[in-house]
């Protein structure tokens, strides 16, 4: 049985005053054995000091993120139950940035903390955390690519266990909820292939072309001639190699370049799937413009990114996704991406919703982890096996709860024939 004195109940104490709670959400095991708060919640445990001292620096988000990869704080169980437990409390449960403890809340937190023995210097971060502001200022071409070469050149083999073997990574589209994600991932792919019209002959443009699976799709399926650009080294030496095993050298051209570079247009029609949450409120209008500048007269960009539904933007650099997952990435509202798109000359064809999509995708990359978690490990490190870990779980509850949203929005440059008249024209194969 364990023991309800000792430890637990003081750190109980701590955990509340960062939570924003009078009492934890969660069942809290100290590092000596104890045990304090519900005891039907999910358990999650504290296993040194050194997590009280993360949470004493930086009492928040960032401590806790800290904690939990350096592997100092272990959720038991079900992973979702016990995100969900803490994301849903106090402070955590509030929208816009983390509201940090008042100066007595402070004073109480160092108290308990030189009560249990774990005031020191402030612990190093976690090598996993990014350090892309010594590239520049912030969306300039060679921070964008730190930016992306953190998140992504973290091992091609990594991603193939994470993604499964479609090596799609964005939303994938279900039938129904017992659909495979292999299944769901080719059936994306095909869905923004009929939006996007895709003819035998036709040059397309593929910004963020990722691991290569919608160039390859829409060459091999519907006949067109792809140009993919990536920003990531390690991208783009896979998708090559994807591109000549497959036979479809003459038909799929993969560069690493900026897609603020690109000067060869005009393209047919143009898919951006994921890529656009990385450019930036300030520089969404120069993406618009630069994609419309690149394609023909009448051709259709499919524009597919996740979006902010929560009201005002929490931009804080200092919570988990910044500081370990996508540093520098902005998710912005559905309503600024399209009147930014409409304002750089496009018009809105068709707007569909997936938020649901992305929670069951998401949640079978969790499965894909937790599954062969022994080699993630070897394949990265446990500190990034747990960040993606924990990156997914928390962003498959976003979806469910609705703070966040993905759509796929279908626009057309003036100047070509008319669209069908109705959407299910659009997508008939």
């Amino acid at each position: 049985m364990a023991k309800t004195s000792g430890v637990a109940p003081r750190l109980a104490k701590a955990l509340a005053i960062v939570l924003g709670t009078e009492e934890i959400p969660i069942r809290l095991r100290a590092w000596d054995g104890s045990e304090a708060g519900p005891a039907d919640a999910p358990v999650i445990e504290f296993r040194s000091r050194r997590a009280l001292r993360r949470m004493l620096w930086s009492p928040g988000q960032l401590g806790l993120s800290r904690a939990y990869v350096a592997g100092e704080i272990e959720a038991h169980g079900d992973i979702f139950a016990a995100f969900a437990a803490l994301s849903s409390a106090g402070k955590f449960a509030e929208p816009g940035p983390f509201r940090k403890p008042t100066a007595r809340e402070l004073g109480t937190l160092l108290t308990t903390a030189v009560g249990l023995g774990a005031v020191g210097p402030n612990p190093a971060p976690p090598p996993e955390e990014a350090k892309v502001e010594k590239h520049g200022r912030r969306h300039s071409k060679n921070r964008d690519a730190a930016a992306i070469s953190h998140h992504y050149d973290v091992g091609n083999d990594f991603y193939r266990l994470v993604l499964g073997p479609t090596m799609v990574y964005s939303c994938a589209v279900y039938d129904s909820e017992d659909s495979s994600l292999e299944a769901a991932q080719e059936a994306k792919l095909d869905l923004v292939c009929l939006k996007l019209g895709l003819q035998p002959g036709m040059r397309v443009l593929d910004v963020g072309c990722g691991w290569g699976s919608f160039a390859l799709h829409a060459a091999e399926r519907y006949g067109v001639s792809v140009v993919g650009v990536t920003i990531s080294t390690e991208q783009a030496e896979l998708v090559r190699k994807r591109v000549a095993d497959a036979g479809l050298t003459e038909r799929v051209d993969i560069r690493i370049q900026d897609y603020r570079d690109i000067d060869d247009g005009p393209f047919d029609a143009i898919s951006s799937i994921g890529m656009s949450e990385h450019v930036g409120r300030e520089q969404l209008p120069r993406y618009v413009s630069q994609l419309h500048s690149l394609l023909r007269p009448g051709g259709r960009l499919l524009n597919h990114a996740i979006s902010w539904n929560a009201g005002p933007a929490d931009d804080d650099p200092d919570s988990f996704i910044p500081r370990y997952v996508f540093p520098d990435g902005e998710m912005l509202s559905l309503s600024e991406v399209v009147v930014e798109l409409e304002a750089g000359g496009f018009e809105v064809l068709d707007v569909e919703a997936l938020r649901r999509h992305y929670a069951l995708t998401l949640r079978a990359w969790v499965r894909n982890i937790e599954e062969h978690w022994d080699e993630a490990v070897r394949l990265t490190s446990a500190g990034r096996a747990r960040v993606w870990r924990l990156y997914m779980a928390s962003s498959a509850l976003g979806f469910e709860n609705g703070l966040t949203g993905v759509n796929q929005v279908l626009l057309q440059k003036p100047g070509g024939a008319e669209p069908p008249l109705r959407l299910r024209q659009w997508t008939a194969g």
